[in-house]
């Protein structure tokens, strides 16, 4: 009777070990550091394409210690693809998900790294009104990220 009281608690103490590992893997997109970037220059870019490599370069500028540098490994932790609306001023006014990631704790990552890293350059020269333009984040297992805009591509 005894043995069959205790395979049920191995069992519970053996789920919440794996539970606890599963945790501690996923701990790199757990926060986002406080942004270092100084309030950024306004946009001379007149086109989407364009002004999304001044928004990548300012992320990159937030958030050195999360870029990842060189080329990115063949297999990457998660894909995710988003549109970001700015206001004249460069600050965010909202953020849709256009492709989520495979793993969902990246999601909300890249979100509140986007978030925090506002206000982003203001587009001053693309028409006076809020902007749209997608981005797309590649980004590894360790916690580390490129933007498509700025890949170093791919080993």
């Amino acid at each position: 009777m005894q043995k069959l009281m205790l395979a049920p608690r191995a069992r519970l103490v053996g789920m919440a070990a794996g539970l606890l590992v599963a945790q501690a893997s996923f701990a790199q997109f757990s926060m986002v550091p406080a942004p270092l970037c100084a309030p950024p220059r306004e946009s001379a870019q007149e086109l989407e394409q364009e002004f999304r490599i001044d928004a990548a370069r300012h992320l990159y500028a937030c958030f050195p210690m999360r870029v990842y540098r060189g080329k990115l490994p063949p297999l990457l932790y998660g894909v995710m693809m988003v549109e970001t609306e700015l206001d004249p001023a460069g600050t965010v006014v909202s953020i849709t998900v256009v492709r989520k990631p495979a793993a969902d704790e990246v999601a909300p990552w890249v979100l509140a790294l986007i978030r925090r890293a506002s206000p982003f350059p203001a587009p001053a020269k693309m028409g006076g009104g809020n902007i749209r333009f997608t981005e797309t984040f590649f980004v590894d297992k360790s916690g580390l990220f490129q933007a498509f805009s700025l890949t170093e591509g791919q080993r």
